[in-house]
């Protein structure tokens, strides 16, 4: 908590001269501090775009979550609670305060970046009112990282060799993937994934491509199965009290900016994956050193498989934990896209 109102000192201090126009100041937190997102996107967006667009009528100022030192689950609370106007973030971080955040999200079940797009804007009205019941938060924006993929130290060619294997997962719903190939899920931090790799407490981790590749993960790990397990979908969303605080005038200028913002993340994304895999498994690299990983693509019967475990495991436990409303609204939103339907065993 000292960390965070040092931070908040320090923005009212960096825009102690604007105040004196009387400018909206908006207080935000972003992603992680390492990644395209933040880098290219969050960052920029909050710290420059809005006070030109708005020719200085809203001042954003954003730090990240990991520069922070803050927690993903951390975060809604604290836009809940004022501590900060708005926030970037994972559902799957907030889930545990109700698995309806997990919708659109479910593990294994979108395979390609442009279906994960119509999964995302069919469940964003759900989202919406679960963020306003919960968080007493305006969601504004869904947007992606990279596609979360299965990095191993050890020999892996296909989804039956992660059988009785230890996987480091972020999410309830990556457990139930990995439970469903007969793997044990485990829980650990992002920072903490290669000394864990390292020494063996685990044998594979899940992690966006791009993510593995700046972190390194090539160092300890030696196979990538690109399988995609999920997509790391993230949100826009504003403490609903400032939001209300704002003019019509605001707000439009608000939702126009951040869809440039939305369309602009969608489409750097569906870059990166190609990149970072030819980086991390040795192929040409424009973005720096290559590494020297064995890429393992999914076969057809490992997608076959997945279609199983997708609807036996990951969605049936999704919907006992959510409850049959829950399961039937999604399966009137999102089932129609993927010809899935959500049901508790």
């Amino acid at each position: 908590m000292k960390k965070i109102t040092t931070a908040i000192a320090a923005l009212a201090l960096s825009t102690s001269a604007a105040l004196a126009d009387d400018p909206v100041v908006l207080s935000a937190v972003g992603t992680w501090s390492s990644l395209t997102n933040y880098q290219k996107h969050e960052e920029p967006f909050f710290n420059t775009r809005l006070r030109e667009a708005s020719d200085g009528n809203i001042v954003g100022k954003i730090q990240s979550q990991s520069g922070l030192g803050l927690k993903g689950f951390e975060i809604m609370r604290l836009v809940k609670n004022g501590v900060f106007d708005f926030a970037f973030g994972l559902p799957g971080y907030v889930a545990a305060e109700n698995a309806i955040f997990e919708g659109a999200d479910l593990s294994t079940l979108t395979q390609d970046i442009d279906t994960q797009r119509k999964v995302s804007d069919a469940y964003y009205p759900t989202l919406e009112k679960s963020f306003a019941d919960i968080y007493n938060a305006k969601l504004l924006m869904l947007y992606p990282f990279p596609s979360q993929t299965l990095w191993c130290n050890g020999e892996v060619n296909g989804i039956e060799d992660l059988a009785g294997k230890k996987i480091r997962v972020y999410s309830t719903t990556l457990g139930d993937f990995v439970e469903g190939v007969g793997g044990t899920s485990v829980t650990v931090s992002f920072s903490e994934v290669i000394p864990a790799l390292e020494k063996g407490v685990v044998d594979c981790a899940i992690t966006g491509t791009m993510s593995a590749y700046t972190a390194k993960w090539n160092q300890v790990a030696t196979h990538a199965y690109t399988l995609r397990v999920g997509w790391g979908l993230a949100f826009g969303a504003m403490n609903l009290d400032k939001w209300n605080s704002l003019s019509e005038g605001q707000q439009a200028l608000l939702k126009t900016e951040i869809a440039t913002l939305t369309d602009a993340m969608w489409a750097e994304t569906a870059t990166e994956d190609d990149v970072a895999i030819s980086c991390i498994t040795g192929g040409e690299c424009a973005i720096g050193e290559a590494g020297s990983m064995t890429l393992v693509e999914p076969s057809e019967a490992d997608l076959k498989a997945r279609d199983t475990i997708a609807t036996d495991v990951v969605l049936a436990r999704w919907a006992e934990r959510c409850g049959a409303e829950c399961a039937a609204n999604w399966n009137e939103t999102v089932g129609p896209i993927l010809g899935l339907t959500a049901a508790a065993k």
